[in-house]
């Protein structure tokens, strides 16, 4: 049975980073495209919940790491919305540190997002 990651966040977790960005496409078409981007090739290995109701996407992986997007209606097109967040129950503190790359490098990466799905699927 594949794992899945937690709908709700556990009781002890921080937002690290949060990032939004608007892009001109239809928002099931944002969903569609960041969804094939982020389902793991092996669900086994890997938390991925996929709650195409909310739009809302989540991947969980090591013992602290906790991406979610969402993906909403916007003037003109969508608006996506991504958090980055420590769900370390024991020793949460060290969650940052342990992250500390990852964390560094995620306002370029949310970035090379909005950037590659603008230019797949805007209008």
């Amino acid at each position: 049975m594949p794992k899945s990651a937690p709908h709700d966040r556990p009781a002890r977790n921080t937002v690290l980073r949060s990032y939004a960005g608007e892009i001109h496409a239809n928002p099931a078409d944002v969903y569609a495209a960041i969804k094939r981007r982020l389902t793991p090739p092996d669900p086994e290995v890997s938390g991925f919940t996929a709650d195409d109701d909310q739009r809302l996407l989540i991947v969980q992986g090591g013992w602290w790491y906790r991406g979610e997007y969402r993906v909403l209606p916007a003037d003109g097109g969508s608006r996506i919305e991504h958090e980055l967040v420590n769900v370390a129950q024991a020793a949460h503190w060290a969650g940052p540190i342990a992250g500390r790359k990852s964390i560094q490098q995620s306002a370029h990466v949310f970035g090379r997002l909005l950037t590659e799905l603008a230019a797949e699927l805007e209008d």
